[in-house]
């Protein structure tokens, strides 16, 4: 079983990501189960949803306590709260950020990808909702799911022209991040260092 927690604020659009990323994998034969976890909370408060990801169904119905993928949708979050807690030493993480924000590094074998999601979102849908990005961004990190499942999961969440500009929004996310795989030197915002 693979699990992804996903890190945002209410209101950031974290759970229409889990069921996306749920749907994709879902269009790939996998099981998929997307959920959300807040308390009486308003909007801008810190919230995470979880994917579950298996080729069995998936009776486990608890938070994601020790994710194998990290989403994290609001970098602010990175200050306040440990997203890396319970993280797999092998994990991946795909973090929406800006040059020169200070990141916390990931640890032995971790990866972190950072990218400009909401600056993206922004050029391409017009709006500084950077979720599809990074959904892009976690389809080439990771190599879980294949870019045309993610790109059928936005189709069936959005009307006809938001489905277009997101799925534009996701292709740059996915090639920000594959070019950044295969030119490792751009690592200002790229590839954290992991501390050993």
């Amino acid at each position: 079983m693979k699990e992804i927690r996903i890190h945002a604020r209410a209101g950031q659009g974290a759970i229409t990501t889990a069921e996306i990323l749920g749907q994709a994998y879902f269009q790939e034969g996998k099981y998929a189960y997307a959920f959300p976890h807040f308390g009486a909370a308003r909007m801008g408060a810190p919230m995470n949803a979880f994917v579950r990801v298996d080729e069995r169904p998936i009776r486990l119905r608890s938070q994601v306590k020790n994710p194998d993928y990290l989403i994290v949708v609001d970098p602010t979050l990175l200050r306040g709260f440990n997203c890396y807690l319970g993280f797999q030493d092998n994990g991946v993480a795909v973090i929406n950020t800006k040059e020169g924000l200070e990141i916390p590094k990931p640890k032995g074998g971790q990866k972190a990808y950072l990218l400009p999601a909401n600056d993206i979102a922004m050029k391409t849908i017009g709006r500084a909702l950077g979720n599809t990005v990074l959904l892009g961004a976690f389809s080439a990190a990771s190599g879980e799911i294949s870019l045309d499942s993610l790109n059928r999961s936005i189709r069936d969440r959005f009307s006809a022209n938001m489905a277009d500009l997101n799925i534009e929004a996701a292709k740059q996310g996915y090639e920000f991040i594959k070019s950044r795989i295969q030119n490792p030197r751009q690592n200002e915002v790229g590839l954290a260092k992991s501390e050993k």
